[in-house]
């Protein structure tokens, strides 16, 4: 065999693994979809988003829990948000090149690897413990922690591949460097910095085990942000290590309302980079 024949040997045997990989990974992913679905689908009914959260041998609904997880996570979007694109923003304009900004970006990276069971446990150690209960607020601050890095990575991405020659134009007309932040560079990066934020948004939806050590649950439904409050993820986990059948059916509903949202959010995000590209070209 020449060298060109084990070359190209070589090349078949690694696109054949690679598709093997990719059949393999689409398989378990389209079953739990599909699981999902058929489970989920089913258990649909207008109770769902109108009767709350019932106890054993009763029926009821989740209506408690959607809005608990709407609480939360916009509550953690208005939190991480501004300070993820605030250090996003320094680290493209002012720490680019510095050591400072490498440490910085590690660091961060480093966080948005981190598994968010820690993160519950950390934030539980910070605000459940010194105020003696649980609450939207601890839970809020939890799911703001894996919004921050997101926010930080795709602002401080979409700011650089904002051409060097727009920052240039501005400043030889004499403009600040922040007003070129806010008028120049801000619109230019615009639809990846809010696909940062969908995505991040995507990503605390469905997390359970910051919101189950910080804001736990609630079989009520409270306006209060200083208490336990339901969620749907929590909500999914017990109901599903329930042994009443028709605690399993929520929880199926649940997890397919959640799903569907993922699915929202994420071909948003694909829309709106897509949109990003057709206007820079």
């Amino acid at each position: 065999m020449t060298r060109w024949q084990r070359r190209q040997f070589t090349d078949y045997v690694a696109k054949a693994l690679g598709v093997v990989a990719t059949a393999f990974g689409l398989f378990w992913l389209a079953w739990i979809l599909w699981t999902t679905v058929s489970k989920g689908l089913p258990a649909l009914k207008w109770g769902l988003v109108t009767q709350m959260t019932p106890p054993p041998g009763a029926d009821g609904g989740l209506l408690n829990a959607f809005v608990g997880s709407a609480v939360m996570c916009g509550l953690a979007v208005l939190i991480g948000t501004p300070i993820g694109i605030g250090a996003g923003t320094y680290l493209s304009e002012y720490a680019r090149h510095t050591k400072l900004g490498a440490a910085i970006r590690f660091i961060n990276d480093i966080l948005l690897s981190a598994p968010s069971i820690v993160i519950g446990l950390f934030v539980y150690e910070l605000m459940v413990r010194p105020m003696g209960h649980f609450s939207a607020w601890a839970g809020a601050v939890a799911l703001a922690f894996i919004v921050l890095p997101v926010v930080v990575r795709t602002t401080d991405e979409m700011l650089q591949l904002v051409p060097t020659t727009m920052r240039e134009a501005a400043l030889a007309l004499g403009v600040p460097q922040w007003k070129i932040i806010r008028q120049v560079l801000y619109r230019a990066a615009l639809s990846g910095i809010v696909t940062g934020i969908l995505l991040a948004l995507a990503r605390i939806s469905g997390e359970t085990a910051p919101v189950l050590f910080t804001a736990l649950n609630n079989q009520y439904l409270t306006s209060s942000l200083n208490e336990p409050t339901a969620n749907v993820p929590v909500v999914i986990f017990q109901y599903a290590l329930s042994p009443y059948e028709f605690w399993h059916a929520l929880a199926w509903a649940g997890a397919f309302v959640v799903t569907m949202l993922v699915l929202v959010l994420g071909l948003t995000s694909r829309w709106l980079i897509a949109r990003g590209k057709m206007t820079n070209e």
